[in-house]
């Protein structure tokens, strides 16, 4: 715990060290500047260059640790730990000027995440957590909401961008929440979903097609808030298994929402 606590206090620093490159960067922006990975999936000389920034402090940090990064600035996995990185999750809302973009920094052990930080740009809020060592935003305690009814919750999500065969599945999720719950929002960033999460201001977050980079940070923030994380079957594949469901008191009524329409064809 103590060293863990010693990585947490030099990785939150480094985030707000390229928290503040990026803030910098945002102001000069311009749309020419964008650059195309694929369909909708959109980089920019920030992400690069913040990833790159991560990647050697996390290296001084913790040199014996391994990487997953969105950028694949670094790519040498380890087998004990290992970083997982986005540099600036919310990519598109940055390239569009839209103020809800975050980095997300994580530190796996094994097949555990043991520390996460998320810092929200624009607010300046710096959510993070470790194992066993409760949640925090801007080293203030936060915890999940107390609403226990999903009919009185906020819940965010996400749209698929690139992988719409499952769209009609999630559309109908989508229409069941709208008809359950005090409604839905989309921010655009995952990671941001799962830090307001934490800290009460959803009740809930679920999305699918998501990289271990956009959650990792996130699911142990929310956990050691007094959140519950599955995947969509009620399970724990939802690190690499691409689909999540995060919240508060009302996990299983959400959980149960979203499994009466969600039935995914092997």
């Amino acid at each position: 715990m103590s060293d863990l606590k010693q990585i947490l206090e030099s990785s939150k620093k480094l985030t707000l060290e390229v928290g503040q490159f990026i803030r910098a960067e945002s102001r000069n922006f311009k749309k020419s500047d964008i650059e195309h990975k694929g369909f909708n999936d959109l980089v920019s000389y920030v992400d690069k260059q913040a990833e790159e920034k991560l990647v050697e402090g996390c290296r001084n940090i913790l040199p014996e640790a391994g990487f997953i990064t969105e950028e694949g600035t670094a790519s040498n996995r380890k087998e004990e730990f290992n970083w997982i990185i986005d540099p600036l999750d919310g990519t598109t809302n940055f390239t569009h000027g839209l103020p809800v973009f975050a980095i997300s920094l994580a530190l796996m052990q094994y097949d555990k995440i043991v520390l996460g930080i998320i810092y929200e740009i624009n607010k300046d809020e710096c959510f993070y957590a470790i194992k066993d060592g409760k949640a925090y935003c801007n080293d203030e305690q936060i915890r999940i909401s107390e609403v226990t009814e999903l009919g009185q919750s906020l819940i965010a999500t996400g749209f698929p961008y690139y992988d719409f065969g499952q769209m009609s599945r999630y559309l109908d999720i989508l229409n069941s929440f709208m008809q359950k719950t005090h409604g839905l929002r989309r921010l655009g960033s995952a990671a941001v979903d799962l830090a307001y999460t934490a800290c009460g201001r959803f009740e809930g977050f679920f999305e699918y097609n998501l990289k271990p980079w956009d959650v990792a940070a996130g699911i142990i923030i929310v956990q050691e808030a007094g959140g519950k994380v599955t995947d969509f079957k009620g399970g724990e594949d939802f690190l690499f298994g691409g689909e999540i469901i995060a919240s508060g008191h009302p996990h299983q009524d959400m959980l149960q929402v979203i499994t009466n329409h969600w039935h995914v064809e092997s």
